[in-house]
Order: C-alpha cells, then sequence, then structure tokens
C-alpha cells in the first residue's frame, strides 16, 4: 500500500511563562526563562493511502497540535511530516476570517489553494448548497454561531476535493442532521479511497467510520492499531480513569509523562 502520511519523531515544545516580564527577559537574554512545556514528545506512525485513522485521547493528550502539524498549520519542533497529496483541515472556524462574510472567506480560502477565478465560480455554489448557510454566507462570519462556522469550514474542504481530509471536532457542534449529512460525504471520500484523520470524543462515530486508531496520552503514542484493538483497550482505560481520585490522576499524570517525556524521547 502506498504511505500517504508519514509522521516521524514529532516533538511541539511551548515556553510557559509566569509574566509578561519574564517572556520579554526570555528573549533578550541568554539564560532561559519559563517552562519548557511539551504538546508532543517523540510522536510517530503512518497512514497507507485510504485510511481512516481516529486520534483518542484525553484532553490535553496533543489530538489537535497532531492534527495541525500534520494539516501543515503549525510547524513542529523537531521530527519529520510527509504528506503525499493536498491535505486538509475542518476545524471550527479554521482558517476563516471573522470580519470577512461566509461568500468572501469562500473566495479567500480557495485563491490561497490556487483555484482560478473561474473555478472558485463554479464551486461557490455547490459550497454554500451544502454548508446550509441560506442567507447568512452575505454576513460577517464573526456573526455566525460555532456550528455555522463549522458548517462553512467542512463545506469548504470537502468541496476542494483534498487528498487527506483532517478533521477535528468540527462534527461535534450544530444539528444532528448536518451532521448525519457529513458523516456520508466522508464516507463517499472513503470509498473514493481518501485518506482521513478524525479526531473526536465521540467513539461511536470512531467505530462507525475509523478503521485504525491512534491513542495519544499527555502527547506521547499510547497505541495505534486496528478499531478493535485499540477502542477497546482506550475504553476499558477511561472506565478505570474515571473511577480515579484527584490525587490518584495526577500521580499517573506524573509517572506516565515522567517516563514518556525523557531526554531519549525529547530533543
Amino acid at each position: 500500500m502506498e504511505k500517504a502520511i508519514i509522521v516521524k519523531d514529532i516533538t511541539k515544545k511551548y515556553k510557559l511563562y509566569s509574566s509578561n516580564k519574564e517572556r520579554i527577559l526570555d528573549l533578550i537574554l541568554p539564560k532561559s526563562y519559563g517552562e519548557d512545556f511539551y504538546a508532543l514528545a517523540g510522536v510517530s506512525f503512518e497512514g497507507e493511502r485510504g485510511d481512516s485513522i481516529g486520534f483518542v485521547g484525553m484532553n490535553g493528550s496533543g489530538k489537535s497540535t497532531l492534527a495541525n502539524i500534520v494539516a501543515g498549520i503549525v510547524p513542529e519542533t523537531s521530527g519529520s511530516v510527509e504528506i503525499n497529496g493536498q491535505a486538509s483541515l475542518i476545524a471550527v472556524a479554521a482558517g476563516l476570517n471573522g470580519d470577512l462574510s461566509g461568500r468572501d472567506n469562500i473566495e479567500l480560502k480557495l485563491l490561497m489553494l490556487g483555484f482560478s477565478r473561474q473555478e472558485i465560480k463554479e464551486l461557490e455554489p455547490d459550497i454554500i448548497e451544502f454548508s446550509e448557510i441560506g442567507k447568512f454566507i452575505d454576513q460577517p462570519v464573526k456573526s455566525y454561531s460555532s456550528g455555522m462556522r463549522s458548517r462553512l469550514g467542512f463545506s469548504i474542504s470537502v468541496n476542494i476535493d483534498p487528498d487527506i481530509l483532517i478533521i477535528d471536532e468540527a462534527l461535534s457542534v450544530g444539528d444532528k442532521a448536518f451532521a448525519e449529512k457529513s458523516l456520508e460525504k466522508m464516507n463517499e471520500f472513503k470509498r473514493a479511497g481518501k485518506t482521513m484523520i478524525f479526531v473526536s470524543h465521540s467513539l461511536g462515530q470512531m467505530k462507525r467510520f475509523c478503521d485504525k486508531i491512534l491513542w495519544l496520552e499527555y502527547g506521547t503514542v499510547r497505541d495505534f492499531g486496528t478499531v478493535d484493538e485499540i477502542l477497546p483497550r482506550y475504553e476499558e482505560f477511561l472506565n478505570q480513569y474515571r473511577k480515579m481520585s484527584a490525587k490518584e490522576r495526577e500521580e499517573y499524570k506524573e509517572q506516565r509523562t515522567s517516563a514518556s517525556h525523557s531526554p531519549a524521547i525529547v530533543k
């Protein structure tokens, strides 16, 4: 099978500062200020062409950070990402300018992707129809609800026919009918052999749509494999985690991060 996505040893480091003064000192003085925070540490996985890969993990596990890096929105600190084809990210309000109308956002995004004026003119009616925005298409996006922004972003992304579709919680807002319509569109892409990454807290959607699961935990890969292999383990973990006290959860986090965010992994 042809590789569509090759992620190798990705690390994403941020600096956490206690004040603006500390942030400024870190910029102008040789001494390092602030605390290093690793959103991702040594993450590697591969996706074959036609794979539907679900990213699961608790809040703060690095799912959205990894999705943005794969999409080319956020740069990695170290490691490498190889994408064979055009990738498109769908997230609530991702890439949308709040001061522009929905129609202007469609035109701007398509121009940035290299579409001609004629191609945009031909695609625009289908994008507007699928989004179900109606008369609001000519209103500023900042006046849209989160569901409307999500519908517009999803509609733009699926209608440009990307090779790799990355969906980050975009179906968690809005009405159930549009979510079903979007899932069917994603299934069309799947039947066409497109590669997809799906970030969601809905395990039901994962079971219905994905064939592989990447389980992230505190910025590292806990497990990777088929849906049938990984989701039962993840569900069992969630059941155990929910029973932990706040102290037990903190101890578990310290144990996992100290073991995985070691110098051998973080570069």
